[in-house]
């Protein structure tokens, strides 16, 4: 099959021992990011398959009907990105890996390290010392604080584990349906909503990005919270409502931020409000991004392309193209 792969920005793929499920098979990747439509119809004319990375491009009806060779989207995890109507009216099926039961422990490990380097401070003190002005402030040990977990899933509960390794206290939110599962796991639940961000050190959300789940994180969220208290994302910003998080670090409630997503991305201006703001520290949307973590999500997503290769499609989320295409 024509295989084509977006968005390999530093290209990865090819050095992971997963690219090898691709021998037999015509390969093109790219290694920028495109968002114009000409262009990627131009680059995809030829493609039968096509490989996302997560949620780096939006596959849009006016882009698949351009794309009157492609059969085939294979990708992992949830598809917000994905119009899924769209893609069955256009014949292509799309295939997934919910991956149910498997935390992403790289995106877990992330987490703790931004949860670290806003407690200890760690990307001021690394300037300061830079500049030759040795020790900027003081940090806060994680021993004997507290943090709240908002979502009760695989990647909330892996940090749950390294929060109770650092001696943290840990108490969560959720859902009604999350919460009762917690509290059936013998976790501890916040007495409420607003108890739960105002008791809490660090406060850090997992949760999906779901229609439902859209600005769930309110103005009144970040206002319960301590001053000097972090909030931590690596979900998905979409969660937060629009321009919460800026206005509650402007009036220093909580105290300080620390992120992995933001709503545009790419986020390529240094000046951008949120970015720049002095109170939060920032990655590049690298929660995933990890070398393991890539070996493991596209072994997964190139067995899908040979599933399909070999007439035997798994983990379909149209199976009735699937169905159209056999007939």
């Amino acid at each position: 099959m024509k295989v084509h792969i977006l968005d390999d920005w530093f290209d990865t793929l090819r050095a992971l021992p997963c690219f090898r499920k691709l021998d037999g098979h015509d390969v093109t990747v790219w290694t920028d990011h495109v968002e114009d439509i000409d262009t990627l119809a131009s680059r995809l004319s030829g493609a039968e398959a096509l490989v996302l990375f997560r949620e780096r491009t939006k596959i849009t009806r006016a882009l698949l009907e351009r794309l009157p060779h492609l059969r085939l989207i294979s990708q992992r995890s949830v598809y917000p990105h994905v119009d899924v109507p769209a893609c069955t009216d256009n014949n292509v099926l799309l295939c997934s890996n919910m991956h149910a039961g498997t935390p992403s422990y790289a995106a877990a490990e992330l987490t703790w390290a931004l949860i670290l380097a806003a407690m200890r401070q760690i990307p001021a003190q690394v300037a300061s010392v830079k500049a030759g002005t040795w020790q900027m402030g003081v940090g806060k040990t994680l021993r004997g604080r507290r943090i709240g977990l908002y979502g009760y899933g695989r990647i909330a509960r892996a940090v749950a584990g390294y929060a109770r390794a650092f001696g943290m206290d840990v108490v969560w939110w959720s859902s009604d349906a999350g919460r009762a599962r917690a509290r059936a796991d013998g976790e501890m639940i916040a007495d409420s909503r607003e108890a739960f961000f105002g008791s809490c050190d660090v406060v850090s959300v997992h949760v999906r990005l779901k229609p439902e789940t859209r600005g769930i994180l309110t103005a009144a969220d970040f206002a319960a919270m301590r001053s000097d208290a972090v909030f931590v994302n690596t979900s998905r910003a979409g969660l937060i409502a629009p321009g919460a998080l800026k206005a509650a670090l402007d009036k220093g409630h909580p105290g300080t931020a620390a992120i992995d997503v933001f709503d545009s991305e790419p986020l390529t201006d240094p000046k951008d409000p949120l970015l720049a703001h002095p109170r939060l520290i920032a990655t590049p949307h690298i929660g995933f991004v990890t070398e393991d973590e890539f070996d493991l999500q596209f072994a997964d997503i190139f067995d899908q392309i040979n599933a399909y290769a070999e007439k035997a499609p798994i983990h379909m989320v149209n199976p009735e193209v699937w169905d159209a295409q056999r007939g």
